[in-house]
């Protein structure tokens, strides 16, 4: 058995590699630094992730994602130092700082609020990202050098397609082509490797004239301390702003990934230690001149399906691309450009979630509303911003849903209406006397109570009829918060200025802490006001009124 494992691992392996190389090349191509850098993060995250990780089968490489927002980061890096090579610090010290805080998230066990990501949210924003990814390679599919910025690319579009390099699109084309026409035909090669072999023997045989690689770096990467001592600091919101960006996006793109994988293994991954693995790959990526990364979908359930069931296959697609980096600049530089971008518009049209731009019209107009804000943000602003905003958008939405809600379970009604009684309570009439019973309301809670109806709680009394006692009731109040108790305080200040005596009944013990902590109980409400039960309220009411207290 335990040979069988080691089998199906290394098939697992092996062709998890296979289908991730074209994948690296390209992205590191479309990143700025190279295509090299993708593989130098294929190789140090992928097996660094898998060892210390908390998911057996997860095969981390450069995704869409990840690579979209670390090319955005080289450009304006580029942009605002003047050239790559002075740049280089302050991008790898950006790619190692993402890693530390991604391990910072792992260590304060933030992996699992990863859940509390309203659809929406996550829907504009992967359909935002696989929408980037294809604007950035409409230029190289059609054989030309495009913009660093989405702006540049869709004000430039007009004027620059009249000089494409009509080859370059055909090839781009075809590559496309062979992506989705490939899975119909065999699964036995993986379609991004069909491709890249097809098209790029068939511009080598035509001799197309269409824009190559050119000479990619051979032998083992070197450590970039050199660089990193260059680092400036002169942008240092920007260092931390892009760090956060990408360690934050890391996260959940790999967290996203795990479950997936959970799925099909039928296990379940430890998040917190997927992410410290996740940092320490990166850290030891951006070490060597690498892209940051995160777990794949693609790569991970190939290797999955190919048998891959321990860190053993992680580690041999490492080791296999490691072996192809140390004889790949020969062959690597005859790679078509416009093929690795064809390569790329297919990863980014199955980014986008098709799913939740159907369902658009089926949901709420303000989760509707949510999608498309985050979408927009995503693609024309800003990626954490556009997380930010829709995660805003979403509390509120939820929070005002919740207050409808709320307000619809509240109740006030007078203690005549009240005609259950205890089961070890004989008597079947209360001894208050008819008039006092109609002075006696009752104001029952559903739910948490919390700030979206603070203002619902004080309106709700002002047409009360005259009366002489409240009792509310809150034994189906699980939750309140600091501004619910707040109004509530202001609410029973009102009533007994007013004359009217409040007390508590059924309060559970969160609740009562939040009283206490605003100082509701003892300052406002004595202990004595506070009853463990509704009916030990009512007694103690027909209690004083027998001895004429009331």
């Amino acid at each position: 058995m335990g040979n069988l494992n080691i089998k199906n691992d290394l098939f697992g392996g092996f062709t998890a590699g296979i289908v991730t190389l074209p994948l690296a090349l390209a992205f590191g191509l479309q990143s700025g630094l190279g295509p090299v850098s993708g593989l130098y993060c294929a190789i140090f995250l992928g097996s660094i992730a898998v060892i210390f990780g908390g998911t057996k089968t997860l095969i981390s490489t450069p995704t869409g994602p990840m690579t979209v927002v670390a090319a955005l980061t080289v450009a304006q890096a580029i942009s605002h130092f003047g050239s790559l090579e002075l740049a280089l610090g302050t991008i790898l010290a950006i790619f190692i700082l993402a890693g530390a805080i991604q391990i910072a998230f792992g260590l304060f066990k933030l992996g699992n609020n990863v859940k509390f990501i309203p659809y929406p949210v996550l829907s504009g924003f992967m359909t935002g990202i696989g929408i980037i990814l294809i604007i950035f390679e409409i230029y190289p599919l059609v054989g030309l050098q495009g913009p660093k910025t989405i702006a540049g690319v869709l004000s430039g579009l007009r004027q620059d397609l009249f000089n494409m390099n009509w080859q370059a699109l055909v090839l781009g084309s075809a590559t496309l082509v062979i992506l989705y026409i490939a899975p119909k035909i065999t699964r036995a090669i993986p379609p991004t490797l069909l491709a890249l072999v097809i098209c790029t023997s068939i511009a080598l045989i035509v001799k197309m004239e269409v824009p190559f690689i050119g000479e990619v770096p051979q032998g083992l990467p070197d450590l970039q301390l050199g660089s990193l001592l260059d680092l400036h600091f002169s942008e240092p919101w920007f260092i931390i702003s892009s760090a956060l960006t990408l360690g934050a996006l890391g996260c959940i793109d790999t967290l996203l990934t795990a479950v997936i994988v959970d799925k099909i293994t039928q296990t379940k991954h430890e998040s917190n230690r997927e992410l410290i693995g996740q940092g320490l790959g990166n850290m030891a990526s951006a070490l060597f001149g690498g892209l940051p990364g995160a777990g794949t979908t693609m790569s991970s359930i190939v290797n999955v399906k190919a048998g891959g069931r321990s860190r053993l296959s992680g580690v041999i697609s490492s080791v296999f691309l490691l072996a192809v980096l140390l004889g790949l600049g020969t062959y690597a530089q005859y790679i078509p450009i416009p093929v690795l971008a064809g390569i790329l518009i297919g990863v980014g049209l199955d980014i986008i979630d098709y799913n939740g731009l159907k369902e658009v019209t089926r949901v709420s107009r303000a989760e509707a509303m949510i999608l498309f804000v985050v979408l927009a943000m995503t693609v024309f602003v800003d990626l954490i911003a556009a997380v930010g905003t829709g995660m805003t958008l979403s509390v509120f939405v939820f929070m005002k849903k919740m207050s409808a809600i709320g307000e619809e379970s509240i109740d006030i009604f007078p203690l005549s209406k009240l005609k259950v009684r205890k089961p070890c309570d004989l008597k079947e009439e209360f001894i208050l006397p008819t008039d006092l019973l109609s002075q006696v309301y009752i104001k029952t809670f559903s739910g948490p109570v919390f700030f979206g109806f603070s203002q619902f709680l004080i309106d709700s009394l002002k047409q009360l009829p005259s009366v002489k006692v409240i009792i509310f009731e809150m034994n189906r109040v699980p939750y309140l918060d600091q501004s619910a108790a707040h109004a509530l305080k202001l609410l029973f200040e009102n009533l007994q200025n007013n004359g009217i005596r409040v007390l508590l009944a059924n309060l559970d013990e969160e609740p009562r802490k939040m009283l206490h902590a605003v100082n509701v109980i003892p300052n406002l409400i004595k202990e004595d006001q506070v009853f463990d039960d509704i009916f030990d309220c009512v007694k103690n009411l027909e209690e004083e009124f027998v001895l004429h207290k009331i």
